[in-house]
């Protein structure tokens, strides 16, 4: 839902009710949620996702941040 531009307050609560469920969601998952997928080549930096994983799709393997580096799941190996 994209932010209101009117200045009604019914819209605006609106759409903050709608993006409050959405934050919930991230914050407590109550099932399994897609990976964000890339190819090697395309994989962002590493420092700006500390602690993220991510499913390369070149290698077919789950990578996480280290801060440093994109590291394979399966070796521990950097990216």
């Amino acid at each position: 839902m994209p932010a209101p531009l009117s200045t009604n307050p019914d819209d605006l609560r609106a759409y903050l009710n709608d993006l409050e469920a959405r934050v919930a969601i991230l914050e407590a998952p109550d099932s399994p949620k897609p990976v964000f997928a890339c190819t090697t080549a395309n994989m962002p930096s590493a420092a700006t996702y500390i602690g993220c994983v991510l499913r390369n799709t070149t290698l077919n393997i789950l990578a996480h941040s280290d801060g440093t580096n994109w590291r394979r799941e399966d070796t521990g190996a950097t990216i």
